[in-house]
């Protein structure tokens, strides 16, 4: 996917999850964060960040943040990015053979998951999770406890129990990285669950992403370690 109107600038401080102080062209401005996440170790004092510049007069903010630089890595973090990306990615040919069906945001039964694709004669649902949480190399998710993304895999679990084929694709939002692991440390039943859906069958899959100030897309396979 690619961002238009982004601009360069400067982090000055997050009051609260959902915008951030900015500095650009020489103007303190507000901006939206399109993430919810912590991302304290993103968001550190004068970060070099990109932003998309919006042209709608009727926005309460005029940016949105999209990609900070930590180190030398670019790390997009608008967190409607990983289910775009991994759409077009879809399209593009990549991972299943002959698609014929793509259908996001798919109910099935109480639940609602991310994809639902048909392939050949497969019946696959997809959950998809952003990952932007990294440490000397080791990508990590989720950086913060999600009782949602338990539900989720116990929701994929019940897929893979009726016939269906169950997947969860960690798309990580940046392209350095060693390998994927579960973030025991800040959620140790989001790891057992993720554990237990690979052992029933769920595919655990984990890719990185070129990412640029304006393009983020699916590039390779990341080793996952539980």
């Amino acid at each position: 996917m690619k961002y238009e109107n982004i601009k360069t600038a400067t982090f000055l401080k997050r009051p609260n999850r959902f915008i951030a102080h900015i500095e650009v062209d020489g103007r303190e401005e507000i901006c939206h964060v399109k993430n919810t996440g912590r991302c304290r170790e993103l968001l550190t004092d004068r970060a070099k960040i990109y932003v998309q510049q919006s042209d709608n007069p009727n926005r309460k903010t005029k940016y949105d943040l999209i990609t900070v630089l930590k180190g030398k890595t670019l790390i997009n973090m608008d967190s409607q990015a990983p289910n775009k990306v991994f759409h077009e990615w879809l399209i593009e040919g990549n991972f299943f053979e002959e698609i014929t069906l793509i259908k996001p945001e798919c109910k099935y039964k109480n639940s609602r998951f991310d994809f639902y694709i048909e392939a050949k004669n497969r019946k696959i649902f997809a959950e998809i999770k952003g990952v932007t949480l990294e440490e000397n190399g080791v990508v990590m998710f989720p950086d913060a406890p999600t009782e949602r993304g338990v539900k989720h895999i116990n929701e994929l679990i019940e897929c893979k129990r009726e016939g269906y084929e169950a997947y969860i694709f960690f798309i990580v939002q940046m392209e350095s990285c060693k390998y994927f692991t579960p973030n025991r440390k800040t959620h140790p039943n989001f790891a057992d669950a993720l554990i237990k859906a690979r052992d029933f069958g769920v595919n655990i899959i984990a890719l990185n992403c070129t990412v640029t100030p304006d393009i983020l897309k699916i590039k390779d396979n990341v080793p996952v370690d539980y």
